[in-house]
């Protein structure tokens, strides 16, 4: 189920292919990156998103530089892949998956004693980095599955399915898990505005498997928590830290109305995504550009003196989520976020 993969890495060209999600539901097409300026192109216009991806494409970034550098000894290639693994981070502040992808590959690249060495680990690295997304996300689909009723209806905002991941997704593919297992599950996706990843990818995806979608504006969620019309919510997430989940704008909307109207509230998401030595108050929201709030395919809905401001993610407290979703297993309050992400490390390695 799902559209297959979304990402990946073509060896034979040394570039990375992807599903451009920008063309999404009107046209389904790969592109390809075969610089790191492309693939920071991408993933800042969101033709590659999602928290998991990002990690992905962070690992995939690095082991495209160290192949594709010009550099004439090991030490100017490690200078260089550096520098630009600085810069693909700095596209995409709040999530945290971009630098831990980063990072991963980095760690492999700087023990080389050669650069064919350099080469042959950073490729190495990326590719089980993809491996590791595809797994992971099906065992969180499999912990999720079991917390859905047999017959239910999820709210679910954005897209946190298999375009945001390599494969199956995490808040889908709790979804898509439980459908699997023989379970009826209806999907209410929240448009998610101002870009409408729920109307447009969250919608399509599941279409494509056959599962039951409804899509609504945003604001249509609380009305149909008070007539009973929604069971649970899951969503996806950017960043876990100790206090607080960062996630698409108007998650937190969906959180505090899933508190007053008693129904769950699930944040699925892998190990990678948790920061717990973060705080809300020091991580950085992406703002994003004005014209995604002021205007609309051939007309302005803003007027052009008036501000807008348009943060890509908001903060839920901790206290408002019902359980949180992992590879590992389910976790509810209290929340040892620290020692929930200690697992990550044994999470493959056994």
């Amino acid at each position: 189920m799902g559209p297959g993969k979304t990402l990946w890495y073509d060896e034979q060209d040394e570039r990375i292919g992807y599903i451009d999600e920008t063309l999404l539901p009107e046209s389904f097409q790969t592109a390809y990156c075969s610089t790191i300026q492309e693939l920071g192109n991408a993933i800042t216009t969101l033709a590659i998103r999602g928290a998991p991806a990002l990690g992905v494409a962070g690992s995939f970034g690095v082991a495209l530089c160290t192949r594709t550098s010009r550099a004439t000894s090991l030490a100017l290639l490690l200078e260089e892949v550096k520098g630009h693994a600085e810069w693909l981070r700095s596209t995409r502040p709040t999530a945290v998956n971009l630098s831990w992808g980063i990072d991963r590959v980095l760690r492999a690249v700087v023990t080389a004693q050669t650069r064919s060495e350099a080469e042959s680990k950073a490729l190495a690295e990326a590719l089980q980095v993809a491996r590791e997304d595809a797994m992971t996300c099906h065992q969180i689909g499999e912990h999720g599955a079991a917390l859905l009723p047999d017959d239910c209806t999820v709210l679910t905002h954005c897209n946190a399915g298999a375009l945001a991941c390599s494969e199956w997704g995490t808040a889908l593919g709790v979804v898509r898990s439980a459908v699997a297992g023989g379970k009826i599950v209806r999907v209410i996706a929240s448009e998610t505005r101002p870009l409408f990843q729920g109307a447009r990818l969250t919608s399509w995806e599941l279409l494509q498997d056959g599962i039951g979608v409804t899509v609504i504006t945003d604001s249509t969620a609380a009305s149909l928590m008070r007539k009973g019309e929604i069971d649970c919510v899951v969503v996806g997430a950017d960043r876990i830290t100790h206090d607080a989940v960062f996630n698409k704008i108007g998650t937190y909307t969906h959180a505090i109305c899933a508190r007053h109207h008693a129904i769950p509230f699930y944040v699925a998401a892998p190990l990678s995504t948790f920061d717990p030595s973060g705080n809300e108050r020091d991580v950085i929201v992406e703002e994003r550009n004005r014209a995604e709030i002021a205007g609309y395919p051939g007309r302005l809905t803003v007027p052009d003196t008036v501000p807008v401001r348009n943060p890509a993610f908001d903060t839920t407290p901790l206290d408002l989520v019902s359980s949180i979703i992992t590879e590992c297993g389910v976790y509810s309050a209290p929340y040892d976020i620290a020692g929930i992400a200690g697992k990550h490390t044994k999470t493959f390695t056994g």
